[in-house]
């Protein structure tokens, strides 16, 4: 054995054994027992066919909850949620139970960056992105407060998917009354306009006045048709015959009226703005702007109610599929796996220092 054998065989003693006998001293003599609480849930969402469905058949894409699972797991770790629930039960105070404690126990002059740093040393979660399931393990220093922080935790995480689901339900209902009051705007305006067109033109509906026309010119065309077969029924009488003259002067007078009730129908003549062709066809534009505007109507207001009838339930809920659990022994910390660790570190890093030290020694 020389110098060097024995200065390495110290250096074990002291950076090695010395440390982990440290450590085993710690953990089995200051560290305090820690129980564990856990709980599990997942975040579901209903669907419900929206109006575009009910209308015209529309199948809708069914939605994934992942999103919203992975806001609540993000949420899990906040400083909001740490500071809201020491507000509640008063984290610092069951976190610094232990007096003789100095690593695992909670300084109460510590800040709220401090509470969340130790929030993330007692709060474990495990998070399944594929099936959207959020596990939570809680330790505490008292399995009833164990207990009650892992339910505090899920209660506030209920409270903030609820919030997410109002959120999503004004939304859709505001956006839906919206939609409704400009249907109900757009009838209300094209209503007024079949109005003013019937006030202003003193007709209720033109194509009755239309049928009407056409009616009163059949019965001139037949009559010019019979002045015209009289006419011709008086035969060797001289353009002097009193008779002719009036025959003719029948037939003139029916043509020039049958003459201006088509230029009321075609729009020719002197009171083209007032045919009724033009007068039908405005009034055929009115009518279908209504039609559509009350179409429009009915889709919103089928809309609204759904909105509403959506908003009556819950359609987003957080479903816990492990409650809170009480434990009933301490199975943390786990002393002989922290000892392993430490011994395992301590014996790596000193073996590389010991092989460094050679390789320097050698090259020299």
């Amino acid at each position: 054995m020389k110098r060097r054998h024995w200065g390495v065989i110290s250096s074990f003693f002291v950076f090695v054994m010395l440390p982990i006998v440290a450590v085993g001293y710690y953990l089995w003599v200051y560290a305090s027992d820690q129980y564990a609480s856990t709980v599990a849930f997942s975040v579901r969402t209903e669907e419900t066919s929206s109006a575009l469905e009910l209308l015209g058949g529309i199948t809708e894409l069914s939605g994934s909850s992942s999103s919203d699972t992975d806001i609540l797991y993000e949420f899990l770790q906040s400083q909001k949620l740490v500071s809201d629930i020491d507000r509640l039960i008063d984290l610092r105070a069951m976190w610094s139970k232990p007096d003789n404690d100095p690593i695992y126990a909670f300084n109460t002059d510590g800040t709220i960056e401090d509470l969340v740093e130790h929030w993330n040393r007692f709060v474990h979660i495990s998070y399944d992105d594929a099936a959207g399931l959020i596990e939570v393990r809680v330790n505490a220093f008292d399995p009833i407060d164990a207990t009650l922080i892992s339910q505090t935790l899920y209660d506030q995480s209920s409270e903030m998917i609820n919030g997410l689901s109002d959120i999503a339900r004004e939304d859709a209902i505001r956006y839906a009354r919206q939609e409704l009051d400009g249907a109900v705007e757009l009838l209300r305006e094209a209503r007024q306009d079949v109005t003013t067109f019937r006030n202003v033109n003193q007709l209720v509906d033109p194509s009755v006045d239309l049928s009407t026309q056409a009616g009163l010119l059949g019965s001139l065309e037949a009559q010019l048709a019979e002045a015209l077969i009289e006419l011709d029924m008086l035969p060797g009488s001289g353009p002097t015959d009193p008779r002719v003259a009036q025959a003719q002067l029948r037939i003139e007078v029916i043509q020039r009226r049958i003459e201006e009730e088509r230029a009321k129908l075609g729009g020719t003549g002197a009171d083209s703005n007032e045919a009724y062709a033009n007068l039908l066809g405005e009034y055929e534009r009115l009518v279908v702007n209504r039609e559509f505007a009350e179409q429009r109507f009915a889709s919103s207001q089928l809309a609204y109610d759904a909105a509403l009838a959506e908003a009556g339930r819950q359609s987003r809920y957080l479903a816990a599929y492990v409650l809170p659990t009480t434990a009933e022994s301490s199975r943390y910390p786990q002393r002989l796996s922290i000892l392993f660790i430490w011994s395992v570190f301590l014996v790596l890093v000193w073996s590389i220092c010991v092989l460094v030290f050679y390789a320097i020694k050698d090259r020299r």
